[in-house]
C-alpha cells in the first residue's frame, strides 16, 4: 500500500521527564521516527515536557511544544496546530494515556483528528487487565489465572482455588508498592490487608504465582495489510519475578529448544495478529523450565524498552519502520536502512550474542533496599556484543561504570558454604558474583538452579569465567591462557591482577604474539548481505578478519567519545551534547566516531556519526579502538565525567584532546591549584581545605566552624555530598566515601547559605559568550540538578549580574577554556562568591540552549576547531535576555525505591526533568508544577512538621496555605509554633502513639501534601523518614525544602484553569 494521502501533519507525543521505567529509550525512538516522518514530507509537531533530550530540538520537528502533557494542554495545541493524525505509541506509557484518553473524550473525532499507528481498541485490548484476559481465551493462548478483589475474605477463597504461592499486586499503586508474594494463607492476610489499604480504588489482583519460570521476549512488527515479522527475541537471565528492565537480558535467547522457539514465535504473532496490531510490540512470555507448558505475562502495543535493545541489537530501526507503517506503507515497500538492499519484510539473523545489564542506583542510595522485584528500579542500561556469551557479560560489567570489573569485585569468600545457601536466596544485584563464588565454593551447577531457578546454562557460562579466574591465579601465563581469556573478554588489569603481572607487561605480551582486538560489523543478516552503515563490536579471535580496518579511511577523523549509561546524576543531556557535537563536526567535513554502550539513547542510532563503535568506555578498550583509527583528535567535554576520566589515558596514547587543555580540566579540578587561580582571577570563594582522612576532616570543620559542606573532588552529581553538622556526622560521611580507595582528596568547605546561580559559557580562547543567568529557588546546599532553576533570574540586581559575567570571563581565560565551561555562584546580597566550575558540558546546557535559541554546544564544537565566536556572528559577553521566561522543575523517582531517602540535599537525587516556559513568571512555574505531576488541589488537606530551625520561617508559608483554604494538620511542635503565631493548625500524633497519628492521615487518601523538612543523620526508624516513605508510596506531593514550598503556594496562588494557559512554540524562539 503507498503513503496514505490523508495524513500532511501529525502531532507526535513524548513520554515526558525520564523517570525509573520510561527513560531515555522513548526518546530514541520519537527522534527516530520523527526523521522518519519527515522524510515522506509530512510536518511534524511535537509535545513532549523534557528539555534534556535531542527530541524537543528544533532540528527534529517543525513545531516543538515543551508543554506540560496533561489532556487539557494537548487539546489546546491541536486546536491551534490542527494537525490532522496523532501518533501516541512512541512516548512509552504516558504517550499512550494521553492517546487513550483524547480518543475516548472524543475530542479526537469532533476535531476531525485519526489516531496513527494501533487503534484506540486495540490498545485497549493489551492494557485492560479483563479484556487481554478475554482475548487471550478467544484465541487459546493461556494467561496465569487471576481475579481482583476488594476484601481479605474473596482473595482467600481465590488463593484457595488456584493454590499457593500467588502474587499480589494493588491497582492504582506506585512503584508496586504494598504487593508482594504470598506462601501461605496467614502471609496472604498480612499483604492484602495492606495492599487494599493502599490502593486508591480498594482492588488488589490476585494472580497464581509463576515465578522461576523463564521469562522470553519476541519484539514483532505488523503492517496495515497483516504482514507479521519477529525483529528479535531475548531471554532473561533471571527468571520470572525480577522486572525485565532490572534482568540482564541476552539476544538472541540461548536455551530455548527449536521446538520452544518456534512455539512462542508462533504465539507472538498469533497474538499481534488478533489484536490488529500495527506498528512494533512487545508480548513478554513466561516458559516452565521443563514442560513445554507457557502463559503470556503481557503485551506492549508500543515502541518499549526493549524495543530499543532489539533495534540496538539488530541493527532492524524499528521505530523508523514503525513511522513508516503508520503513514500506511507496508513492510516490502520500506528499505532496511542498514543493508540498503534488502527490505523491512526481511527477518534479522544474527551471528553473535547480545548482554543487556541494568544500571541500579544503590550507589546512590546506599540505605535502599537492595532487593529486585516486579517494581522496575534501574535507572539505564549498558549493552555488549561479542561472539560468546562470556564475553558479552565481562564487556557488559566493565561498561556499568560500578567499581566493578570481573566476577571478583564484589567480594563473598568470607561466607561459607551453609550462609551462601542463603545468600543464593536473595533476588539482588549481586546475585551473579554469589552465583560465582558458590561454583568457586564447589556448589554444584544444579544446587544453584534449584534455588536461583536460573537456567543451568548460564550457570555453566558463569562457570567457565570462574575457571578461568582460577588458571589465570594459579598457572603460568602462556600465549594459549592469554588467547583463550582474551576471547572470553577479560580486561588486561583483571589479567594484572591475577597473575601479578604488571599490566604494561600483559599488553606487551599480548602485542608480540598479535592477540589484539578485530573489530565486526552488526549487519542484521547474518553476513549473507553486505551492510551499508558501520557499526562495529570487537572480538578477540585471532583467525577473523578485522572488518573496521578494512574501512579505514584517510580522511580527518574526530573520536567523540559517549557518556555510558544513564545514571541519576549523568543523564540523557549529556547524550545531547555527543549528538550535536558530532553533527557539527560532521559539517565542517571531518569523519565523526562515538565509542558508547548505551542502547537506549540517540547517540547510538546507526545513522548519527560516520562509525559507531558499540564498546565498554574504559583505557583499553578505548586504545584498541584508536590503534586501529588513528583519529586526529579526540573529544571530552561532552560525555559528563565517564568522557573526562578518559583525558589523561588519550593524551598518553597520543590522541589530542580538542578544546580545553587536560592541565587545565585538572586545574579547574585539583583544589589547591585552583585556589591559585581564583586569587590570581581576584574571585572569592568559601574557606575550606583538602583533607584524607576523618581526623583531618574534623580539625578543618573546627577552625572553620560548623557547619561544613564534605565531598570527594571528581565527581558528578554531588555523589558523596553531605552538610556536616558536628563531629560525629564527619566520620559517619568519611566511612561513607571512603568505601572506595580515593585516589583523589576530600573537599571540607564552610557553608554558605544564599541564592545560588549558574552559567554555561561558550569560550573561543579570547572571548565568551553567556546564554543567560539561570537563578535556583532552593538555597545553596540544594544539588544543582535537584533545584527548580529559572531563566532569566529574577532577584538579582544589575551590579551582581554583571560580577557573574566578569568572573566567568576572567576564569575562562585563566583557564584558556576552549568550548564549555559550567560556573556555580553563589550570591549573598551584592557579594558573590564561586562554588565550582566544571571545563565541560552541564546538565543545563539543552535547556539553556533551547529556551535562548543560541545553540551552545555547535558553537562549543566550531571554537574547538579554531573559529572565533565574532566569526560565527555573535557578540562576546551576556546576552540579552529574551521575553519568555523559563522554568526547570526537577523529577524525582524514589517512590520506586524502596527505602531511599527522598529530601533533597547536595547529593542529586532527581532522574529527569520538565520545563514551564511563559511570557509570565506565576504562568511558567505552575506550568512546570503541573509538567512534573503535581496537580492541586484535590483534597485541600495538608500535613506540615519542620525541624526547630526551620519554625520561624514556616509561619509565613502555612498562611498562605491556610488563605487558600488548605486544613492544616500538624505535629505537636510544629503545631504550637503555628498556633502561637495565629495560624490553625490540627494537633496530630506523632507514629506509636494512640489514633489518629500522621500515618492514619496519609493512609486516608485525603491528604494533598506533605511539607516534612528532615533533620540530619540516617535512622530508619525516626518518624520523619516514615511521613516521607508512606507519603510517596501513596502518591502524595511530598516536600523537603522550605523554598519548595513557597514556590508551590505562589504557583497556587496565581493558578488559572489549565484550557487558559499560553503555549510557546520554542523551534519558533
Amino acid at each position: 500500500m503507498p503513503k496514505r494521502e490523508d495524513v500532511k501533519k501529525v502531532m507526535v507525543i513524548g513520554s515526558g521527564p525520564i523517570v525509573i521505567g520510561q527513560a531515555a529509550e522513548f526518546d530514541y525512538a520519537g527522534t527516530q521516527a520523527c526523521r522518519s516522518l519527515k522524510e515522506e514530507g509530512v510536518e511534524v509537531c511535537l509535545v513532549n515536557s523534557n528539555p534534556a533530550t535531542i527530541m524537543t530540538d528544533k532540528d527534529i520537528a517543525d513545531e516543538v511544544y515543551i508543554e506540560p502533557l496533561t489532556a487539557k494542554v494537548l487539546e489546546k495545541i491541536i486546536e491551534k496546530e490542527k494537525p490532522d493524525s496523532i501518533l501516541p505509541t512512541l512516548g512509552g506509557q504516558a504517550g499512550l494515556n494521553l492517546g487513550m484518553e483524547l480518543a475516548e473524550s472524543g475530542f479526537l473525532e469532533a476535531h476531525g483528528v485519526k489516531l496513527l499507528g494501533t487503534t484506540a481498541l486495540t490498545i485497549k485490548k493489551a492494557e485492560d487487565r479483563e479484556m487481554f484476559k478475554e482475548t487471550m481465551e478467544k484465541i487459546g493462548e493461556p494467561v496465569a489465572a487471576s481475579d481482583v478483589v476488594e476484601n481479605v475474605e474473596d482473595g482467600v477463597k481465590f488463593a484457595e482455588k488456584i493454590g499457593f504461592p500467588v502474587v499480589l499486586r494493588p491497582a492504582y499503586t506506585l512503584g508496586g508498592s504494598g504487593g508482594g508474594i504470598a506462601h501461605n494463607t496467614a502471609e496472604l492476610r498480612k499483604i492484602l490487608e495492606n495492599g487494599l489499604r493502599l490502593s486508591r480504588v480498594g482492588q488488589v489482583l490476585v494472580e497464581r504465582c509463576i515465578s522461576g519460570w523463564k521469562e522470553i521476549e519476541y519484539e514483532v512488527m505488523r503492517d496495515g495489510a497483516g504482514n507479521c515479522i519477529t525483529v528479535c527475541n531475548m531471554e532473561n537471565l533471571d527468571p520470572v519475578g525480577v522486572h525485565t528492565g532490572d534482568s540482564i537480558v541476552v539476544a538472541p535467547s540461548q536455551t530455548l529448544s527449536d521446538k520452544e522457539y518456534q512455539m512462542l514465535r508462533t504465539a507472538a504473532l498469533n497474538i499481534i495478529d488478533e489484536l490488529q496490531i500495527t506498528g512494533g510490540c512487545n508480548v513478554q512470555f513466561a516458559l516452565h523450565p521443563t514442560s513445554f507448558e507457557y502463559c503470556v505475562i503481557e503485551v506492549n502495543p508500543r515502541v518499549s524498552r526493549s524495543s530499543a535493545l532489539a533495534s540496538k541489537a539488530t541493527g532492524y530501526p524499528i521505530a523508523k519502520v514503525a513511522a513508516k507503517i503508520a503513514l500506511g506503507f507496508t513492510l516490502d515497500e520500506i528499505k532496511n536502512a542498514v543493508t540498503g538492499k534488502t527490505y523491512a519484510s526481511f527477518e534479522p539473523a544474527l551471528d553473535y550474542c547480545v548482554v543487556k545489564f541494568p544500571r541500579l542506583p544503590f550507589d546512590k542510595f546506599i540505605h535502599a533496599k537492595r532487593t529486585l522485584t516486579t517494581q522496575m528500579k534501574a535507572t539505564g542500561e549498558v549493552m555488549s556484543i561479542c561472539t560468546n556469551f562470556e564475553g558479552g557479560l565481562m564487556k557488559a560489567i566493565r561498561s556499568l561504570e560500578q567499581h566493578v570489573d570481573a566476577l571478583d569485585s564484589y567480594d563473598f569468600s568470607h561466607l561459607s558454604k551453609e550462609e551462601l545457601f542463603v545468600r543464593l536466596t536473595v533476588v539482588d544485584d549481586q546475585r551473579i558474583w554469589v552465583i560465582a563464588e558458590a561454583l568457586r565454593k564447589g556448589i554444584s551447577r544444579q544446587t544453584i538452579h534449584e534455588i536461583t531457578m536460573v537456567d543451568e546454562w548460564f550457570i555453566d557460562k558463569i562457570h567457565n569465567l570462574v575457571r578461568m579466574e582460577e588458571k589465570l591465579k594459579k598457572e603460568p601465563l602462556t600465549k594459549e591462557l592469554l588467547e583463550e581469556a582474551k576471547r572470553m573478554e577479560f580486561p588486561d588489569s583483571v589479567i594484572s591482577r591475577w597473575t601479578g603481572i604488571p599490566e604494561e607487561e600483559v599488553a606487551k605480551m599480548r602485542y608480540d604474539n598479535g592477540i589484539t582486538a578485530r573489530y565486526k560489523m552488526v549487519d542484521t543478516c547474518a553476513a549473507e548481505f553486505e551492510a551499508q552503515t558501520p557499526y562495529f563490536y570487537s572480538v578477540y579471535n585471532t583467525s577473523d578478519t578485522d572488518e573496521a580496518k578494512e574501512r579505514v579511511t584517510d580522511r580527518k577523523k574526530i573520536l567523540v567519545l559517549g557518556s555510558g549509561p544513564i545514571r541519576i546524576g549523568q543523564g540523557i543531556e549529556f547524550d545531547y551534547c555527543s549528538v550535536h557535537a558530532t553533527w557539527a563536526f560532521a559539517k565542517e567535513g571531518y569523519e565523526t566516531i562515538i565509542i558508547n554502550n548505551n542502547p537506549e539513547t540517540v547517540s547510538t542510532d546507526f545513522d548519527i556519526a560516520d562509525k559507531l563503535y558499540f564498546e565498554p568506555l574504559t583505557p583499553e578498550d578505548v586504545k584498541n579502538i584508536v590503534d586501529i583509527e588513528h583519529p586526529d583528535y579526540a573529544v571530552v567535554q561532552f560525555g559528563g565525567q565517564t568522557a573526562i576520566k578518559l583525558t589523561m589515558s588519550l593524551t598518553k596514547m597520543g590522541v589530542p584532546i580538542l578544546g580545553t587543555d587536560a592541565k587545565d580540566v585538572d586545574a579547574a579540578e585539583d583544589r589547591e591549584i585552583f585556589d591559585e587561580v581564583l586569587q590570581k582571577c581576584e574571585i572569592k570563594r568559601a574557606a575550606g581545605a583538602t583533607v584524607y582522612t576523618a581526623e583531618e576532616a574534623k580539625e578543618v570543620a573546627h577552625r572553620l566552624g560548623y557547619p561544613v559542606l564534605v565531598r570527594p573532588s571528581y565527581v558528578l552529581g554531588g555523589q558523596g555530598m553531605q552538610i556536616a553538622l558536628s563531629d560525629e556526622e564527619i566520620e559517619q560521611f568519611m566511612e561513607v566515601i571512603n568505601r572506595y580507595t580515593q585516589e583523589h582528596p576530600i573537599l571540607v568547605d564552610k557553608y554558605l547559605q544564599g541564592t545560588e546561580t549558574e552559567v554555561d559559557a561558550v569560550c573561543d580562547g579570547e572571548n565568551i559568550l553567556i546564554p543567560g543567568i539561570m537563578e535556583h529557588i532552593e538555597r545553596t546546599g540544594v544539588h544543582s540538578g535537584d533545584s527548580i532553576s529559572v531563566y532569566p533570574s529574577q532577584s538579582l540586581s544589575e551590579h551582581v549580574k554583571e560580577t557573574i559575567a566578569e568572573y566567568t570571563r576572567r576564569l575562562a581565560r585563566e583557564l584558556h577554556i576552549v568550548g564549555l565551561i559550567n560556573v556555580q555562584f553563589i550570591a549573598m546580597g551584592e557579594e558573590v562568591y564561586i562554588i565550582e566550575a566544571n571545563p565541560r558540558s552541564s546538565r543545563t546546557v539543552p535547556y539553556i540552549s533551547k529556551v535562548t535559541g543560541i545553540p551552545i554546544v555547535d558553537l562549543a564544537a566550531k571554537c574547538m576547531l579554531g573559529y572565533k565566536l565574532t566569526d560565527l556572528g555573535y557578540q562576546p559577553g551576556l546576552q540579552p535576555e529574551v521575553g519568555t521566561i523559563a522554568i526547570k522543575m526537577p523529577v524525582f523517582s524514589t517512590e520506586k525505591i524502596r527505602g531511599a531517602e527522598i529530601s533533597v540535599g547536595p547529593e542529586m537525587k532527581s532522574t529527569g526533568e520538565c520545563l514551564g516556559i511563559s511570557a509570565d513568571f506565576n504562568e511558567a512555574l505552575y506550568k512546570a508544577f503541573l509538567g512534573s505531576g503535581v496537580s492541586l488541589p484535590k483534597h485541600k488537606q495538608m500535613i506540615i512538621t519542620v525541624k526547630d530551625a526551620d519554625k520561624g520561617e514556616i509561619i509565613d508559608i502555612a498562611r498562605r496555605y491556610e488563605k487558600l483554604g488548605y486544613i492544616i494538620y500538624s505535629t505537636r511542635r510544629t503545631a504550637e509554633t503555628l498556633q502561637e503565631n495565629g495560624v490553625h493548625a490540627r494537633k496530630v500524633n506523632r507514629i506509636g502513639q494512640e489514633s489518629p497519628t500522621v500515618m492514619d492521615l496519609l493512609l486516608g487518601h485525603k491528604i494533598d501534601l506533605v511539607i516534612d523538612t528532615p533533620t540530619q543523620g540516617h535512622d530508619k526508624n525516626r518518624d520523619g523518614f516514615l511521613i516521607r516513605r508512606t507519603a510517596i508510596e501513596t502518591g502524595v506531593t511530598t516536600i523537603t525544602s522550605l523554598d519548595t514550598a513557597r514556590a508551590l503556594v505562589s504557583s497556587l496562588e496565581h493558578q488559572e484553569e489549565e484550557k487558559d494557559l499560553s503555549l510557546i512554540d520554542v523551534a519558533k524562539l
